[in-house]
């Protein structure tokens, strides 16, 4: 910042899955008189977080809320699993999702999950070295991990081995006809043949890594050289840290924030407001909404919400800053995964036009006076609010 000009803080609120379909949505019967008090002092619209028919994914909604090209800066969803569970990449690492798993004496897998067992034991006995590549991984929560491939001559282009049901294990294949990809799926595939060896001897429902999701890292604009301001993320969930490191923010580990329905919504609101005044933006990501909707939940789904306006916007509804609340998808009960349904969005602070919109959910909103637009559009406006507005031409 500079003592010449005037600079607003700002706190962006992603409700994961937030939205739904219908007249009646678990938001519009959800009793949350903050969101609706911030909405009725605020501005409101719609969303698409990608475009209209775009289903996105939690990881490419995310970029692109955060300021990130969904197109041109996503880089697969692996290393936003590695950056969040704390490996620090290097240009032309092949990062991977990965799951423990349980397979039987044929390669057919028993349980993709392994019983959600995982530890970081076996993880570190997985951090091995072949043909001059390093494989690192790390261990997040229950059997979930993150692996990393650094060497020479590697390709993020390269198919997944976990076939995401039931069945035998993939061999990952080149997606590219070049010597890296297929040297990088070969050396893949070994090490998927040697975790089996080396996690066999824990007698451990898991005796297998599971990998999907391949991605290169390579370095993309920061929010601070983007837009001109830092900022920080308080997420329960690997991936959502990974988004935020990956645009150069600085992520704080809360203890209590678990990415699940038990998460410590208080102690994230309580994160937020003791490390705004070192930032200038603060980004906070609730994840159980989506999950509630995932799982068909109607009700969970309204009493999360509920708890969402009780525990962590009633802490924060005072603070002097923006507020931006949205969230990254649609996830629909009714159907039990994304949607490409726009979210609502509302904006409340400091010279922000008021609208009629007295209630925030995705019918009112409908009617707001920022209308419908992009994620790539949110961080622009929010910049302009905060004081680092761009002039665009002379």
């Amino acid at each position: 910042m500079t003592e010449e000009a005037e600079y607003k803080k700002a706190v962006l609120v992603i409700c994961d899955g937030l939205a739904d379909r219908g007249t009646s949505t678990p938001l519009s019967e959800a009793e949350t008189p903050n969101m609706d008090r911030l909405a009725g002092d605020g501005i409101c619209g719609l969303m698409h977080s990608i475009s209209p028919g775009i289903v996105p994914g939690s990881d490419t909604a995310h970029l692109a809320i955060l300021g990130g090209d969904p197109y041109e800066d996503y880089p697969g969803r692996g290393p936003f699993e590695a950056l969040g569970a704390g490996i620090e990449l290097k240009e032309g690492d092949v990062a991977f999702r990965a799951n423990f798993a349980t397979i039987d004496n044929n390669w057919e897998i028993l349980d993709r999950r392994a019983g959600r067992f995982g530890s970081d034991e076996l993880a570190e006995a997985l951090n091995i070295k072949i043909d001059g590549v390093r494989f690192i991984v790390k261990h997040t929560t229950e059997h979930r991990c993150a692996l990393v491939m650094r060497g020479k001559g590697l390709s993020g282009a390269i198919s997944d081995v976990d076939p995401h049901d039931m069945g035998k294990v993939l061999k990952s294949g080149p997606l590219e006809d070049t010597d890296e990809s297929r040297r990088t799926a070969k050396l893949l595939n070994e090490f998927v043949r040697r975790s089996h060896d080396i996690l066999s001897e824990f007698q451990t429902p898991a005796n297998v890594l599971l990998t999907r999701g391949a991605g290169e890292f390579r370095q993309v604009m920061s929010i601070k050289d983007a837009f001109g301001f830092d900022g920080f993320c308080v997420a329960g969930s690997a991936l959502y840290k990974g988004v935020a490191k990956y645009l150069g923010m600085d992520v704080i580990e809360v203890e209590g924030a678990t990415g699940r329905a038990d998460t410590d919504l208080g102690a994230k609101a309580d994160a937020l407001l003791s490390h705004i005044e070192d930032y200038d933006l603060g980004f906070v990501h609730i994840k159980a909404t989506d999950s509630k909707g995932h799982d068909g939940d109607w009700k969970g789904k309204k009493e999360f919400i509920e708890r969402i306006d009780r525990e962590f916007i009633a802490r924060i509804i005072d603070i002097d800053a923006y507020i931006i609340l949205t969230a990254d998808h649609s996830t629909p009960v009714s159907i039990r995964r994304h949607s490409s349904d726009p979210v609502p969005v509302l904006m409340h602070g400091e010279g922000v036009r008021t609208d009629q919109v007295k209630a925030f959910n995705e019918l009112t909103c409908a009617q707001g006076g920022l209308g419908a637009i992009h994620g790539v559009d949110l961080m622009p406006i929010i910049a302009d609010y905060m004081g680092y507005y761009r002039m665009y031409g002379v």
